[in-house]
């Protein structure tokens, strides 16, 4: 690993990697997940979902359920006393059915009982009668109009078309590709919990897990038809989320619960029910062609990308918006034309994910780019260091890449890396380990590479900020810092980070974060790879302003160091305890980005994200040819951070990322079939564990972007990109196959 020297005022500050204050009870089993949340007088929550992915509901009986003992409340549509609907970016998701169902585990009815078995029982004897309709199933046809229109506006959740340069240019060399990605899921351990309180006001408290405290609350003052003073959300222990906590799940059911009954209701999904609870990543089909000149560098590139979005619309928006910017890679070119298309159809519903719409592209590009650099007599690493851009060059929707962009470095970096020795033979390190499937005949290595580019925030004019307050006071006669914001910690370190913000800002060791909640301004989605740029750039902001209140009174350039007020020169003016005496220090402040810009709805020009991060992996594969069983032997990244905030924390969020890069090259999807999950479970939907994850070699690069807070770019989307193509590029290389389509499935590697 690669860094910059840091000069920071504490030990433990911007630089460094302090130890994770929830890291030692998470470890030793100790810490308070939502789902071990409790009250004294609570009932248990639970949902009926329907069978059918798209049916017509023309009654509903609940009178059995209401009659067995123990049941507290029975609730349908009917009992939604705002409005019935809800939604990210459009608001056209039924909170409970009411005359459709579009999906298979779509919410119909809830049950809230003494006892979670109770719940269930009661819950099987409510009688819905369905009348079941032909579903829509495929993303393309629906772009075509074919089938029903599942929403008034159609089945076409949004269209973005970029065009750039000129649309009529030859090639004197051009491939072209079909590509799929499957429907992955995010695979949080912590299914979907909280616990919703009523007061003795009408209102209600949720305690629950998820990635955005404000717009849950937003969404459930619409369903309860309550001012927004009477829903307060406070954060509970997340057990992971990856996108698949943005949307709601239980926290309207809960609280309708909760008012309805009069008491507190805890709701938990299992395995099973999380599946049908939440949303997944998109799956994909995506047309490619690419136009070089004869030593393989770009003329133009073609795509058309079918995103399906499921039943509602969730984030769809969004991922379109940003496959389509993104779907020419990190390559410089002059002529691009790009339609993306998000669709409805009766499958689960699907929204955010690690990567967002990034992912699926880079799948196309980048086993385009393999295919041309085979046309050109090209290495693979070669044609793309030759089509790398750089900082200055533009996007294909106009925008100027204002900051480096080491796309090339990248790429010469992991090529560079020390190969894996060949390995005696061991059937731990062969394809079906210790199943004793091969000996290693048949076994072939393969070596691939990708990089990958990503957004960072909130693009498209979105008025993205995060809200802080920052309190310096004297306690216990040391100086202590309290940091209170609404950006949700969800594992990823947010925590941490801010700690070492105001160590760094204020010179103070003692800093505690208050517990995330909506009694402050928003903080945002922790999502997009935003949370370390928006809300540490707020936390820095306010931790400037207490400063320069704290300071007011001295003349010369004054630095907090280490609890003392230091000069330009290095002496020490005063004692910070001293300077505090009784006072106290407090300040919130909004934080923004710069402004970014929509896209012109005809060329797509238009200045949509605020950065750009990159990340390139080298894999190593070997294939058991005979029985198409793959082991990843190495999965080597190099990836540009602008600035490591926490260096170890930067680490993990490169390893976590290509491990769920890993899932979806070779094992993870959710498979459905006429719209019905055919795998809602952790035995049948593989997600790599610690023997499937080979060792890595990371090479973190530093290079400032001069327009975020430290300089500083977005860490955990970027390996997610490039780690899945990079795989799918090695198995082909050992194989000689085509292989189109993620994950690579063993018939997929056998099939003659």
């Amino acid at each position: 690993m690669t860094t910059t020297s840091v000069t920071t005022p504490t030990a433990n500050g911007v630089g460094a990697s302090p130890r994770r204050p929830d890291g030692t009870v998470k470890v030793r089993g100790e810490f308070a997940y939502s789902s071990d949340l409790w009250h004294e007088d609570m009932v248990w929550g639970v949902t009926l979902r329907s069978p059918h992915p798209y049916a017509r509901i023309t009654a509903i009986d609940i009178a059995e359920a209401l009659a067995v003992p123990g049941v507290y409340a029975v609730l349908t549509h009917e009992d939604v006393p705002g409005v019935n609907r809800y939604g990210l970016e459009h608001a056209d998701q039924p909170v409970l059915a009411s005359d459709v169902v579009r999906y298979q585990g779509e919410p119909v009815a809830l049950v809230a009982a003494d006892h979670p078995e109770t719940a269930r029982r009661a819950m099987k004897r409510i009688h819905v009668t369905y009348e079941e309709l032909e579903p829509v199933t495929d993303s393309e046809a629906a772009v075509a109009g074919e089938g029903p229109r599942l929403h008034e506006g159609g089945n076409v959740v949004r269209h973005v078309k970029i065009r750039r340069g000129p649309q009529d240019l030859a090639a004197d060399v051009v491939v072209s590709g079909v590509y799929e990605v499957g429907m992955q899921d995010q695979a949080f351990l912590g299914p979907e919990s909280g616990l919703a309180v009523p007061d003795t006001e009408g209102g209600v408290d949720l305690y629950v897990a998820t990635q955005w405290l404000h717009v849950d609350q937003q969404q459930i003052v619409a369903a309860l038809g309550l001012p927004v003073e009477k829903v307060r959300l406070t954060l509970g222990g997340v057990g992971g989320a990856f996108g698949g906590r943005e949307d709601l799940s239980m926290q309207v059911h809960a609280c309708l619960l909760a008012l309805h009954t009069g008491k507190p209701v805890k709701m938990v999904y299992n395995r099973e029910e999380s599946f049908y609870g939440h949303v997944h990543r998109h799956p994909a089909k995506m047309y490619y062609e690419h136009g070089a000149t004869k030593d393989g560098r770009l003329v133009y590139v073609k795509t058309r990308l079918f995103l399906d979005g499921g039943a509602y619309a969730s984030s769809t928006g969004a991922v379109v918006a940003n496959a389509a910017t993104l779907g020419v890679g990190p390559y410089k070119v002059d002529s691009a034309a790009v339609d993306c298309w998000g669709t409805y159809t009766n499958n689960p519903p699907c929204g955010a994910m690690r990567g967002f719409g990034a992912v699926q592209a880079a799948f196309g590009y980048e086993s385009q780019m393999d295919k041309l650099a085979d046309a050109c007599g090209l290495d693979p690493v070669e044609i793309r260091v030759r089509n790398a851009m750089s900082e200055g060059d533009l996007m294909p929707t106009g925008q100027v890449v204002d900051a480096e962009a080491p796309v090339a470095e990248l790429l010469t970096r992991v090529r560079a890396m020390p190969m894996p020795p060949d390995r005696p033979f061991d059937l731990r390190h062969m394809p079906g380990g210790v199943s004793n499937t091969t000996h290693g005949e048949g076994v072939v290595r393969g070596v691939g590479y990708a990089v990958g580019i990503k957004n960072v925030c909130f693009s498209e004019g979105f008025d993205d900020y995060s809200t802080a307050r920052v309190r310096l006071q004297l306690v216990g006669g040391e100086p202590a810092a309290t940091v209170h914001t609404a950006a949700c910690e969800v594992g990823q370190g947010l925590v941490t980070i801010m700690q070492q913000i105001v160590r760094t800002e204020l010179g103070v060791d003692q800093v505690t974060v208050l517990p995330m909640d909506t009694s402050i301004g928003n903080g945002g989605s922790t999502s997009a790879s935003r949370q370390t740029y928006v809300t540490g750039g707020a936390v820095q902001a306010a931790c400037a302003a207490v400063r320069a209140r704290l300071l007011a009174r001295f003349d010369a350039k004054v630095r907090v160091v280490g609890g003392k007020l230091v000069a330009a020169d290095g002496q020490v003016v005063a004692d910070l305890v001293d300077v505090l005496g009784e006072d106290v220090h407090d300040e919130t402040v909004e934080w923004r980005h710069r402004p970014t810009t929509g896209l012109d709805p005809e060329t797509g020009q238009g200045t949509a994200h605020v950065q750009y991060a990159f990340a390139a992996h080298r894999a190593v594969v070997d294939v058991d040819t005979e029985l198409g069983l793959v082991k990843v032997v190495a999965l080597d990244c190099a990836q540009d951070v602008g600035k490591a905030l926490n260096p170890q924390a930067v680490l993990g969020q490169i390893q976590g990322g290509s491990a769920q890069g890993l899932g979806l090259a070779v094992m993870e999807e959710i498979q459905t079939s006429g719209g019905k999950i055919r795998n809602p479970s952790f035995t049948d939907y593989l997600i790599p564990t610690v023997l499937d994850m080979p060792p890595m070699t990371i090479d973190v690069l530093e290079r400032p972007d001069p327009h975020a807070p430290y300089g500083l770019r977005g860490v955990g989307e970027p390996p997610t990109i490039s780690s899945t193509p990079a795989i799918v590029a090695a198995i082909r290389a050992a194989t000689g196959l085509a292989l189109t389509r993620v994950p690579v499935r063993p018939e997929h590697l056998t099939a003659t």
